[in-house]
């Protein structure tokens, strides 16, 4: 058995990892969408490394762009088979990938404007709607906790990986000629301190496992004093300098964190009476569906709901719906908080408030995650004098904030805590993907001190044997 990486190699974004089997079929574990890495994103997008009517299956970890984004391109190119993924993982991918695909083609009838004026060939977008719903179509939903065929000599089981709701480790138990092998696909681990979802959850001794590594380096700050710090951000920008503070965040997970965070306040009469706007259609349809998946949430958020039936809402919450409604929020100067995606501010919205909003001294960005480097939000974190958006210069005068605490990957605390249920010795290879390679190389010293045996840092489209 071979297994080949082709996405989130040395890199955060576009998870893609493939298992050659010994009877000849193909196992998919994620296809995701590169994001945030300049002019080559495209062109890494474009180039699967693989041949997509060859996959005899996908199995899913979650829903996040940098996981699924490239099914409807699968699709596009000849996938016919099924999509396996968690219930609420099927609700969400299927809004993520139509708004992915509008968002591409808006952004490709942007660049070719331009490029039609300076006589280059046009392009095309990675997919359409149609396609991002013919891949929805093929979501097979699987509960946690039970194991389910996916090929023949293949059975996996998802167990709750706490990154996002739906989000899941994929196991996967892969029998040939008599002998079986335990394989574990980690998706994105979340943290054991999360603020709405549950703990990751132990999983099954492994042979080999894929192993997320985003933040293998480094501590987040303390959950707990998230509300807090929220707080003293709209305080300082919106009642003492009267200006505006806009936070980049992901539709799913960290608007609905944001928006959860508030509601806490507005309970204990601290939030400030301000308007606050969530100007992103996805990520009102997101909030809907995580509010349809309660089984998600952890203890605390199930107890606060037994007195507040909806613990993302609060007082002076507006849905932004229409684009019209949001270019009015750039010609108001009244104080408030804009809350819209995309969380790297690469895309989305909130580029355009950024854009708008950067260079008055009274307002605040606040970053509120990861941001690969090359994106906005990235470029944003270095504090520059002067930052380019939609290719104009522009002078930064606005605060730059950051809240490293809202992360919804773990910390190499909650990495290590994860793997604690194996026996490390037990482990024959560990191969580490979704991370920055200095990071990787760093957290793979770790690893190896805690007594694994192997620890591999795989490079883009390179394979490996595995028993």
């Amino acid at each position: 058995m071979k297994i080949s990486f082709h996405g989130a190699t040395r890199t955060v974004t576009g998870s893609k990892h493939l298992l050659h089997l010994d009877n000849g079929q193909k196992l998919l574990l994620d296809c995701g969408l590169f994001q945030g890495l300049g002019k080559e994103t495209d062109v890494l997008n474009r180039d699967f490394g693989f041949i997509p009517q060859e996959i005899d299956a996908v199995v899913l970890s979650h829903a996040h762009i940098d996981h699924s984004g490239m099914l409807p391109g699968l699709v596009k190119e000849g996938y016919l088979n099924k999509i396996f993924c968690t219930p609420a993982t099927k609700d969400l991918a299927t809004i993520l990938l139509e708004d992915s695909a509008g968002i591409q083609a808006n952004e490709i009838k942007y660049q070719n404007k331009r490029r039609k004026q300076e006589g280059k060939t046009l392009l095309e977008p990675l997919y359409s709607e149609t396609d991002a719903m013919a891949a929805a179509a093929l979501l097979e939903p699987r509960p946690y906790n039970e194991w389910f065929k996916v090929l023949d000599g293949v059975e996996c089981m998802y167990t709750e990986a706490g990154h996002i709701i739906g989000s899941a480790c994929v196991n996967l138990r892969i029998t040939h000629q008599g002998n079986v092998t335990h394989l574990a696909f980690s998706g994105d681990v979340g943290r054991y301190r999360d603020a709405i979802l549950k703990s990751p959850e132990p999983f099954p001794q492994a042979d080999y496992i894929i192993m997320e590594s985003t933040y293998g380096n480094s501590l987040h700050d303390d959950v707990f004093s998230s509300v807090d710090t929220l707080l003293n951000w709209v305080v300082d920008t919106c009642l003492k300098k009267k200006g505006k503070l806009i936070i980049p965040a992901f539709s799913v997970g960290r608007t609905q964190e944001l928006l959860y965070f508030l509601n806490q306040l507005d309970n204990e009469n601290r939030l400030p009476p301000i308007p606050y706007y969530v100007d992103s259609p996805l990520s009102y349809e997101a909030t809907q569906v995580l509010k349809s998946h309660p089984g998600g949430f952890n203890k605390t958020v199930r107890q606060i709901m037994e007195t507040d039936h909806d613990p993302f809402h609060f007082k002076g919450l507006h849905f932004i719906r229409s684009a019209e409604e949001s270019k009015q929020l750039n010609f108001s100067s009244y104080p408030c908080v804009i809350i819209s995606a995309s969380g790297m501010a690469e895309a989305g919205r909130v580029k355009h408030h950024i854009s708008n909003n950067i260079e008055n001294s009274r307002n605040t960005i606040l970053l509120v995650g990861y941001c690969e480097p090359h994106s906005l939000g990235g470029r944003l974190k270095n504090h520059p004098a002067e930052v380019s958006i939609f290719g104009i210069p522009h002078e930064v005068h606005a605060t730059i904030g950051e809240m490293r605490s809202m992360s919804a990957h773990g910390d190499y605390e909650d990495l290590m805590q994860w793997l604690s249920c194996q026996d490390l010795n037990a482990v024959k290879e560990m191969f580490l993907v979704h991370g920055e390679y200095e990071v990787q190389q760093q957290f793979a010293q770790r690893l190896e001190r805690k007594g694994l045996k192997q620890v591999t840092i795989p490079s883009r489209h390179s394979m490996h044997h595995i028993d």
